[in-house]
């Protein structure tokens, strides 16, 4: 048997950055249970977003006695991915288990091994499904924009910046860069003042460079409304001057000592967390190993827009690792499981995960609830999460393609590509496009 052989499970156990967790559905607390009910989580979480998660697992554990969740973790997300392949082999898969946006989640929603969150919650249903914010459950909804999964990673690309650095490059720690031009200007300086090594450096580079690089300007990433208006031809994406101009941009960069560390993982999380780098745009979930670096004082902004394109930056695309809820167990199970998920649910629980790990809000309540506290400490994160509490705009709502797990990889090459000068930034994209087009269209 094939193990959730899903169009972008692979890119989604492989996602070693995107914290790993098993989780799914929610109900009405108090449900009564029988004694000892047992669910099994399995996650790859490692550093402070592994320890906040076990904390409130075993908080949970210790408030009721009906249920039990055990969480079991992995190295990475081969050794999970075996050991899922040989459990659903045996009908003895966990109850939970987190897996990373792969575009695409109604494919994954239809294998025979996921119970869709909005099926759980016809069984055990939650009082208010308008409790999950739109603009962080948008890529875990079907057409239909009912709920696949449970968002409880849901995070955006931002922007780190060194506070240490930025005064000693004399610059204001509290004026943030706002355009890609601004952002060239401070890091001259961190540079040249600072006499920093290494000014910029990226993770994750597909999504902060070419996905987010649309809605952050208010244009579409791909056509037929990013893949989310149905139609005969598949969407292709929308690589015009705006990118051309971002692309060229960042290889000057590089040819002039800016941009240093470039990766499509997580690695360059390292560099910045330990002091090496002024300037990092990465996801907000990493913000939890940063805020437990002891010597690392830094904010948080948007990522940059440019100002010849757009009068004012516009909202990132919501991506992330949702928690599935792997069908074929006990009815006792399924409750234990959306109680489990209802309890994390809860405002205080919630806001507590947010504000641990940097992971956005589920709910306008859980945002409030969050501590004032936290927000002094992370210059900038409260003005960063209320961005996204509104309404979406439409080019922001996400987007859907087709294979899309086997197409990131291509924009990575051609990126790499570009960045390291072996291909001219328009042929990067041009060859980039093409690829793409002729993997959307295959079974």
């Amino acid at each position: 048997m094939k193990i959730l052989k899903l169009a972008g499970l692979a890119r989604a156990l492989r996602a070693s950055r995107r914290t790993w967790v098993f989780g799914v559905a929610m109900a009405v607390a108090g449900t009564a249970y029988g004694a000892g009910v047992e669910i099994e989580v399995w996650h790859t979480l490692s550093g402070p977003n592994k320890a906040e998660f076990e904390k409130l697992t075993k908080k949970y554990n210790n408030e009721q006695k009906e249920v039990d969740v055990e969480l079991r973790g992995f190295a990475d997300s081969q050794a999970l991915q075996v050991a899922i392949t040989e459990a659903l082999k045996k009908k003895d898969g966990p109850n939970l288990i987190q897996l990373a946006d792969n575009r695409s989640p109604e494919v994954v929603s239809q294998h025979k091994a996921i119970l869709p969150l909005y099926k759980l919650l016809a069984q055990h249903p939650i009082k208010d499904l308008n409790w999950f914010l739109p603009s962080t459950s948008s890529f875990i909804r079907d057409d239909k924009g009912r709920l696949l999964a449970f968002p409880w990673m849901a995070e955006i690309p931002v922007m780190y910046y060194n506070l240490s650095y930025y005064k000693k490059a004399g610059l204001d720690p509290n004026k943030p860069p706002r355009t890609w031009a601004d952002l060239q200007a401070d890091l001259l300086k961190l540079r040249d003042v600072a006499n920093l090594e290494c000014p910029y450096a990226t993770s994750n580079q597909v999504q902060v460079h070419l996905e987010n690089l649309a809605p952050i300007n208010k244009q579409l990433y791909t056509s037929n409304d990013n893949g989310l208006v149905s139609s005969k031809k598949p969407p292709v994406f929308q690589f015009d001057t705006l990118y051309m101009r971002h692309i060229s941009l960042m290889v000057s960069w590089k040819r002039s000592l800016l941009l240093m560390q470039h990766s499509d993982s997580a690695q360059n999380d390292q560099l910045f967390a330990k002091g090496q780098c002024g300037v990092l745009t990465s996801g907000s979930g990493s913000a939890g190993t940063f805020m437990n670096t002891r010597s690392l004082s830094f904010g948080v902004a948007p990522l940059p827009f440019y100002s010849q394109v757009t009068a004012a930056a516009g909202s990132p695309f919501v991506s992330g690792s949702a928690l599935w809820a792997v069908d074929g167990h006990p009815k006792d199970q399924e409750k234990a499981t959306a109680q489990y998920l209802a309890w994390l649910s809860k405002p205080v629980n919630a806001a507590e995960w947010h504000q641990r790990t940097g992971y956005l809000p589920l709910t306008d309540a859980a945002f409030r609830a969050a501590d004032v506290s936290f927000y002094d400490k992370v210059l900038g994160a409260k003005a960063v999460v209320a961005s996204m509490t509104g309404k979406a705009p439409n080019t922001s709502r996400g987007f859907r393609m087709k294979n899309y797990d086997r197409v990131e990889p291509v924009l990575n090459t051609e990126l790499n590509q570009a960045l390291d000068g072996q291909t001219p930034p328009v042929a990067a994209l041009n060859s980039a496009s093409e690829q793409a087009r002729k993997i959307v269209q295959q079974r």
